[in-house]
């Protein structure tokens, strides 16, 4: 799969305007210098839990099939003890995808699922480095010694990037799922676990983007206000989110995409990752996990 079939236009127009910026090259060769790469690798290898066949199998087996479908080589995948769900793909040459146990413990397996594969796109769109340079920046931008002085529109310009990739990625999420999982994801991740908001009328939710649309377009002020609120975080507002992913369920671009998807199903009723046999009712294979429909 290429990331153009997918890929959200305002995340393709905020890449082009990022990388235009002067300096911009510059910094990209500093981040490489410091060696924040091989940091975060060590730190994680060292003090999470790497999944593997051996290691916690049915966590380990959602991704293979993942990356299989969406063609990219497969990342090392590790489970950190935090109780706030969270998921974080770090790494350009050496790159590797984090998952908390408070996300584990949050989400089904669909849903999960539906994480895995946002992180999955990421990579597919090789967006990892430069949003590991915005936590970079966002965190510490005096590593960077004089240079850091001239980061401030650097920073606000990737975080800015950052927000848009994350609309591409609920995409690459939804190819694997479908948009309504990943739809159920942000509600699970705004409100709380199942118990509490399994009768979320979603539709409902995804309005409340455009309430906020009308507020945040109610004059120069409240723009600006708008823009101040969100102009330092690295992910779109969750309702936001919502509604772009529900929006693109009914385009020919998502309904295509599904059925090139489908029609890979082999007709002689096997799963095309591991060709175990599969009853045409499952959504994905029960053996190694990967996606029928």
């Amino acid at each position: 799969m290429k990331p153009s079939e997918f890929i959200h236009p305002e995340d393709a127009a905020a890449l082009r305007q990022l990388e235009s910026i002067p300096g911009f090259p510059t910094l990209v060769k500093k981040f490489y210098a410091l060696g924040v790469e091989k940091l975060m690798y060590g730190t994680n290898m060292a003090s999470n839990i790497r999944l593997s066949e051996n290691q916690l199998p049915e966590l380990y087996r959602m991704l293979p099939p993942i990356c299989r479908t969406l063609g990219i080589a497969e990342p090392e995948f590790y489970l950190e003890m935090n109780p706030m769900p969270n998921a974080y793909t770090f790494g350009d040459t050496k790159i590797f995808i984090t998952m908390t146990s408070g996300l584990v413990e949050m989400l089904n397996e669909d849903e999960l699922k539906a994480v895995i594969a946002h992180e999955c796109g990421h990579i597919l769109c090789r967006h990892v480095l430069y949003h590991n340079m915005a936590n970079m920046l966002i965190n510490g931008a005096d590593l960077l010694g004089i240079l850091g002085l001239f980061t401030a529109p650097i920073k606000y310009a990737l975080l800015y990037w950052q927000r848009k990739s994350e609309l591409s990625c609920d995409r690459a999420g939804s190819i694997i799922t479908d948009a309504q999982t990943v739809a159920r994801t942000m509600v699970r991740l705004a409100g709380g676990p199942k118990s509490i908001t399994g009768s979320v009328n979603i539709d409902e939710w995804a309005r409340q983007a455009d309430e906020y649309e009308k507020i945040r377009t109610d004059g120069m002020w409240n723009k600006a206000l708008q823009t101040y609120a969100i102009m330092g975080a690295d992910h779109p507002f969750s309702a936001v989110r919502v509604r772009e992913i529900l929006k693109w369920e009914q385009t020919p671009q998502y309904r295509n995409l599904k059925a090139g998807l489908a029609a890979n199903i082999p007709a002689d009723g096997c799963c095309p990752g591991c060709n175990c046999r599969v009853d045409e009712s499952w959504m994905f294979c029960r053996n190694c996990g990967a996606k029928l429909k």
